[in-house]
């Protein structure tokens, strides 16, 4: 009885130890193939669009992205 207590207890932390390194690589595969947008990317999207931003402009928009997110 106490054995079979201890054995789903120890499989209980083994899958989450096993959960979380899976959950965390593919957190890093992700963020590799899809990087969180920065300012060089911004002035980028901003050029394309036939922009040419000054600093207070992408100031502002990094912080209506990091707003956007909360």
């Amino acid at each position: 009885m106490l054995q079979d207590i201890l054995l789903v207890i120890i499989g209980l932390i083994v899958g989450a130890v096993i959960g979380f390194l899976v959950a965390r690589k593919y957190m890093e595969k992700y963020l590799k193939k899809n990087p969180p947008i920065n300012e060089q990317m911004i002035k980028i999207m901003m050029s394309q669009m036939g922009r040419t931003p000054t600093q207070k402009q992408i100031n502002q928009m990094m912080k209506a992205m990091k707003n956007a997110n909360k």
